[in-house]
């Protein structure tokens, strides 16, 4: 049990755990004391002295050890000097005063030290109206200077850290926070400060510039105007703006988010979206989230969507109504009965996936999932239950994570399993190549590609990593899909679930799989299927294919598509697949609807709709209700939760899920967003839901399998190399090649070679290979094994699974 102190502060008396800070004690009870250097995720530094307060402590007699009283009461003496409250731990009988005229003299002097050259723009800077020091300037500052104006130093301003950050060095308050950030929660040092006293500047030492995919938080820690974001800067002012509550759609974590928006007259006066802020749920990302969540919603508001409906006539898509559309698609649909399937993409929500299998379900065919990567349905039934934290993770609990490059997949995931490992969590990678997440790892397994399977199933018998695993108070292990395809990746799931089966429906404990997108556990929870051989399914049959793209990710399943009876595809964009469509619906993007997630680790999280929908857009699963009503079907279309409601009634693990218990808050611990914005920066409070994980009951328990059934492994020689995909965090995907701002971090696909490998093909860096009939540029990695070829899956090359290749300069 954790020994508790009590204390008065401003004359308020509380009681905390000992070593609590006084800044997050007082913070406890409503009292603010002003700061700019601290924030409650960061180790304290006492940098700003802004927090200055009176620190009495009782007088103990030296002879007795015991409190010398003052009538009943303990003596209290106050040290003749201010104490940081940011970095002073509480004691019993502590009495603390922040409104002291001594302690608010000296937050006047700081404050006036501070702006002895800061400029004098508020009116022009981004952060007016959420800026901690024009805040705490009217609360605490001086109505005069003593300085002299022309003796202001001046500082560069439009300084490119990169391309989506961008600082004003005359704004800066040196408090190193953004420095801070880099160096503990993100581990990577990429910024530092540079000379010193008042020539102090911030720097990045990393090449290209701000080399990091959490760079964006940065700009909501930051007290100042100092760090802003590429697509905010000069873009609009805090108090114009809405907030709306989202997730971010971008892969299997479920960041909780808050898109920022504004009506305007620079976009024809609709409503759009100027900033994605993270909001806080300290069980999914706490306060932070990854540069690609942040910056990649632009696709919503590309000029180049969808709509209106199309039809093909005399060979071409023409618009047509909806009327005439949905009649046309389900006319065809009636007619195929068993011979049609739905191709769904992880990209809808969970009522948009429940309207679609209930369509295929009520015509005989069959749902199936468009992904690379299977194992769900051993996640739906062996995966983590309700009450897993990655942040109550600690001593006894091991983490495996095997296949999967967490910085490029998940990044969150990333960070979270980063600051287990710090609790002293035992954390085993188990990969092919070399991952960023090794350097916090306890145990590190190095594999040849093909031999995932054997690998794992022999973790037990090596001596300290079996202890680890079978003594473990908590066993959570996470597999991906890197290097391999689905019948790989199945059989890898397998593995991992028969180390896991024992402690099924126990929190903390259980089976996660690294979806490359955002609500694919949603559809395996929902009953969706993987099909291996996707190619010879579509031939002849009439395929609804809804947010996926096919014939854009490789050319074999666009023949395949044109051998198809009749296509029908939804989607935003009209996309390579769309191009082959029969019929095109126009749907609406995540942003303009309501629905819900279901994130890897099972947590079922709602969305509300940002900006109005374009066009004559509707959300997908009115437009499934929608063509089941022309078949004489009962779909409900009109509302998502009334949708959810009949998912509840209907699949086992959505039971007693509602809108209602999804909107659900509790209190969050470190308090932000509130009304002071120093004390934990610009994210926001979370009002609007936490998400409800699911329950693993007994009879969802499905044992994992006996025996493994996986295909040959392939491996190279000197005559043939081995290709194998990999996933990179900035890819082609229709939501990321749409934002302007992505388009450097996407770059061009490149192969990553050995360099001794790269010698034997006379290429360098930079060059180019032929692989399977795609030109690639060359990059060298020394983790990379001989013979192996690393290819990024979703930039345009058909290499969706490990092959056979030849490799030759381009």
């Amino acid at each position: 049990m954790t020994k508790l102190v009590t204390l008065i502060i401003d004359g308020q008396q509380t009681t905390v755990p000992e070593g609590t800070l006084i800044v997050n004690a007082a913070k406890k009870i409503g009292i603010d004391i002003p700061l700019f250097c601290y924030h409650p995720k960061m180790e304290p530094v006492g940098m700003c002295r802004q927090c200055l307060v009176e620190v009495g402590r009782p007088v103990v007699d030296r002879a007795s050890g015991q409190p010398v009283l003052d009538g009943d009461k303990p003596k209290i003496q106050f040290g003749p000097k201010l104490e940081t409250a940011c970095t002073t731990p509480v004691s019993e009988g502590m009495v603390v005063l922040s409104q002291s005229e001594k302690a608010k003299a000296s937050q006047k002097e700081i404050l006036e030290f501070l702006l002895t050259s800061h400029p004098l723009d508020c009116p022009v800077c981004d952060k007016g109206g959420e800026c901690p020091l024009q805040n705490l300037t009217l609360t605490h500052g001086s109505p005069q200077s003593r300085f002299i104006y022309d003796e202001k130093s001046r500082a560069e301003k439009h300084v490119p850290l990169g391309e989506l950050i961008w600082l004003d060095r005359e704004r800066c308050i040196q408090c190193a926070r953004c420095i801070r950030f880099q160096d503990e929660i993100a581990g990577e040092p990429v910024l530092a400060f540079y000379n010193r006293g008042r020539a102090t500047d911030i720097i990045t030492n990393s090449e290209p510039g701000f080399d990091s995919v959490f760079s964006g938080n940065t700009t909501d820690i930051c007290p100042v105007g100092a760090l802003t974001t590429a697509d905010f800067r000069f873009g609009a002012r805090p108090w114009e703006m809405k907030a709306a509550t989202s997730i971010c759609a971008q892969c299997a974590v479920g960041c909780n988010i808050t898109f920022n928006t504004r009506r305007e007259a620079k976009s024809g006066g609709k409503v759009a979206i100027k900033r994605v802020m993270p909001r806080q749920n300290e069980a999914v990302n706490e306060i932070w989230i990854c540069d690609k969540g942040r910056f990649a919603y632009h696709f919503a508001e590309n000029n180049e969507r969808l709509e209106k409906p199309l039809v093909r006539r005399d060979g071409e898509l023409v618009k047509a109504s909806w009327e005439e559309t949905l009649k046309v698609a389900a006319s065809k649909l009636a007619e195929s009965r068993e011979k049609m399937f739905v191709l769904a993409s992880g990209r809808l929500s969970n009522e948009d996936l429940f309207n679609l299998k209930q369509l295929a379900y009520n015509l005989g065919g069959e749902a199936l999932l468009y992904t690379h990567m299977g194992g769900g349905e051993l996640t739906a039934s062996l995966g983590v239950a309700s009450g897993t934290n990655f942040g109550e993770m600690g001593a006894g609990t091991t983490i495996l994570v095997v296949a999967s490059d967490l910085y490029n997949e998940a990044p969150l995931w990333y960070l979270r399993l980063k600051q287990a490992a710090e609790r002293d969590a035992t954390l085993i990678v188990v990969n092919a190549r070399e991952t960023k997440l090794e350097r916090y790892s306890r145990f590190v397994i190095r594999y040849s590609y093909g031999d995932e399977v054997e690998t794992v199933s022999e973790l037990t018998k090596k001596a300290n990593i079996g202890e680890a695993i079978s003594g473990a108070e908590n066993l959570v292990i996470l597999y991906g899909s890197d290097g391999l395809g689905l019948d790989g990746s199945s059989a890898l799931a397998a593995a991992c679930a028969k180390l896991v089966k024992s402690r099924a429906g126990k929190a903390n404990n259980g089976l996660i799989g690294v979806w490359p997108r955002a609500n694919d556990q949603g559809a395996w929870e929902l009953g969706f299927k993987a099909e291996a051989n996707l190619a010879k399914a579509l031939k002849g049959k009439t395929v609804y294919i809804a947010v996926a793209d096919p014939a854009g990710d490789d050319p074999a399943l666009a023949t395949a598509l044109k051998e198809a009876k009749f296509v029908i595809v939804q989607e935003l964009f009209l996309t390579e697949t769309a191009k082959l469509a029969d019929v095109v619906l126009p749907a609406q993007a995540y942003t303009e609807r309501e629905g819900t997630f279901t994130s890897g680790e099972r947590r079922v999280q709602r969305f509300y709709p940002a900006a109005l929908p374009r066009g004559e857009t509707k959300a997908d699963f009115a437009i499934t209700a929608e063509i089941a009503k022309e078949l004489g079907l009962e779909l409900e279309g009109r509302s998502a939760a009334r949708v959810m409601d009949k998912m509840a009634a209907a699949v086992n693990s959505f039971a007693g899920i509602t809108y209602g218990k999804l909107a659900e808050v509790s209190e969050q611990w470190p308090i932000v967003g509130r009304g002071d914005l120093y004390y934990g920066g610009a994210a926001y409070e979370n009002k609007q839901g936490l998400g409800v994980q699911l329950d693993l009951t007994p009879g969802d328990l499905t044992p994992a399998p006996s025996s493994i059934r996986r295909g040959e492994s392939l491996r190279p020689d000197e005559d043939r190399w081995l290709a194998v995909p990999i996933t990179r965090l900035y890819d082609l995907d229709v939501t990321v090649r749409t934002s302007e701002l992505l388009r450097q971090r996407i770059g061009a696909a490149a192969v990553l070679l050995h360099p001794d490998a790269a010698k034997t093909l006379g290429v360098a860096a930079g060059g180019r290979v032929e692989i399977n009939g795609s030109r690639l540029e060359v990059r060298l990695d020394a983790g990379v094994p001989v013979r192996v070829a690393l290819v990024p899956r979703s930039m345009g090359v058909s290499i969706h699974a490990p092959v056979i290749a030849k490799l030759k300069k381009a």
